[in-house]
């Protein structure tokens, strides 16, 4: 893991976003699934959806990161390109009815730093490695 900049990635990523869905579930009491405000952790709204997709994106994540190259770069490029259009639609979705994950101003900021990072190190990095464990030789 130490020479592959994609699970590194994806493991550092995947226990934070694990951790921020866990923690979530102690701000959002009483606040609806699909409540289009959530409550906050530290500048973040989140309701009990947005900590279940928390769960569910850090898990992918962290497994991918500690199982191989090929699933952390895979992984790292889909949840990128998932968190850009989630940053870009949240921007058009804020004061929304359809903002059923309670997304505000620093959400969408996270979520598009998120998708550069991901998608930057997910499409640039560990070429020869992939290569590599598809039975073709290295560069």
């Amino acid at each position: 893991m130490r020479t592959s900049p994609n699970r590194l990635i994806a493991t550092i990523f995947g226990a934070v976003y694990l951790l921020v869905g866990v923690l979530g579930f102690f701000v959002t009491a009483g606040v609806g699934f699909f409540a289009t405000s959530g409550a906050d952790l530290i500048i973040f709204e989140v309701n009990p959806l947005h900590n279940v997709i928390h769960l569910a994106i850090g898990a992918a994540l962290l497994i991918a990161g500690l199982n191989s190259v090929p699933a952390a770069k895979s992984v790292n490029t889909t949840v990128g390109a998932v968190y850009l259009l989630v940053g870009i639609l949240g921007l058009f979705l804020l004061n929304s009815a359809l903002n059923i994950i309670a997304l505000n101003g620093p959400d969408n900021v996270l979520h598009l730093a998120s998708a550069v990072l991901l998608l930057g190190v997910g499409l640039s990095q560990d070429k020869a490695a992939v290569r590599t464990s598809a039975g073709t030789r290295a560069v």
